[in-house]
């Protein structure tokens, strides 16, 4: 119907959908890599944080083909500052799974990409829209505000979610639904965002509940948050006579997984990276402190340097690392931070 709320939605798509690297130009076909490239990269991250990444992905890995058939490390190198590093590891293991199972061609239904690696329920009903045009309902952070908003359900995050599901699955129209989940994606990022929404320029603004009830700055609605809990620890930047840094490679698994750090101790008793008891006690501590905020925990790091001793060789594992060749390496923000804070320190 001409009048009905996903018509609406894509007639106000047609003229202010968003210009984005990822997304198919009028009447192109989407690529499923991009699409779910994109998706991934855009799991707790901005859209702008997330642009020259996937740029620079394409340049490095233009197809699935390249990516499933490059080296750890390299993919790691090229995620680094990201974040949520276990992404990168499964956006591999998902690469060559499309290769070896798949042909190299993404399964396009929402049953089947939901059984690959790394891909849940919302990347998969965004593949499944998107790339395919299924009548799929991908409900991210954006859709679940509008859609609140809309019938304004006060029910807090995150019961909210399966509520908001189902009215998005009932609202998606046999025709254009890739168009309609991007729709609703941009409604909820340029229009109905989470401070003073655009009420005005809203193509569904007199549907609107929450506009009626003047409500709509409050929704959704969360439960209160608790507090992150504190961790502490140390970390040891040890230089070589060629000024390289001392950097160990974490376990795959886990938290920053297959990244590089420099050794430290205290803040994640499993994976502690403890260097030889032979080193001299001639370490001096570098003055502040790196604060990092983790998703489940805030993160407080002292640092302590000094230069090995002549005869000292690496532990197995081990690597010395040039600080400007920092950038090209697979350091996590973290580690971005105590590189950035010894070395302003150090002039």
């Amino acid at each position: 119907m001409r009048d009905s709320p996903a018509s609406q939605l894509l007639a106000w798509y047609d003229q202010h959908a968003r210009t984005l690297p990822w997304r198919a130009k009028g009447g192109e076909v989407a690529d499923p890599y991009h699409v779910w490239l994109s998706e991934i990269m855009l799991q707790q991250t901005t859209v702008a944080t997330v642009k020259p990444y996937f740029e620079k992905f394409l340049h490095l890995f233009p197809t699935v083909e390249a990516l499933a058939s490059a080296r750890d490390e390299q993919v790691m190198a090229a995620w680094a500052g990201l974040g949520y590093y276990s992404r990168a590891r499964n956006l591999l293991k998902c690469a060559r799974q499309i290769v070896s199972d798949y042909g190299g061609q993404f399964p396009d239904t929402e049953d089947a990409l939901l059984a690959l690696p790394g891909i849940g329920p919302y990347t998969a009903a965004a593949l499944a829209a998107i790339a395919f045009n299924q009548p799929a309902a991908p409900v991210d952070g954006n859709i679940e505000r509008v859609l609140a908003r809309i019938t304004a359900d006060t029910t807090p995050l995150p019961d909210l979610k399966k509520v908001i599901k189902s009215v998005c699955q009932s609202m998606v129209p046999d025709h254009r639904p890739g168009d309609f989940a991007q729709a609703m994606m941009d409604l909820g990022a340029t229009i109905c965002t989470p401070k003073r929404p655009n009420c005005a320029a809203c193509p569904w603004h007199q549907n609107c509940r929450a506009r009626h009830q003047q409500i709509a700055d409050t929704l959704p609605r969360r439960a209160p948050k608790k507090p992150k809990p504190e961790r502490v620890g140390t970390v040891f930047w040890l230089e070589n006579h060629k000024a390289e840094v001392l950097m160990a490679r974490r376990p795959d698994k886990g938290l920053l997984g297959g990244m590089l750090m420099f050794p430290s101790i205290g803040w994640d008793a499993h994976n502690d990276t403890r260097l030889p008891e032979s080193l001299p006690d001639a370490w001096h501590k570098i003055s502040g402190e790196v604060v990092h905020v983790f998703t489940h925990f805030r993160l407080t790091l002292k640092v302590e340097a000094q230069t090995a001793p002549k005869g000292f060789r690496k532990p197995r594992g081990y690597q010395w690392v040039a600080p400007q060749h920092f950038a090209e390496e697979a350091l996590p923000s973290v580690m971005r931070k105590i590189a950035t804070h010894v070395l302003r320190e150090s002039v």
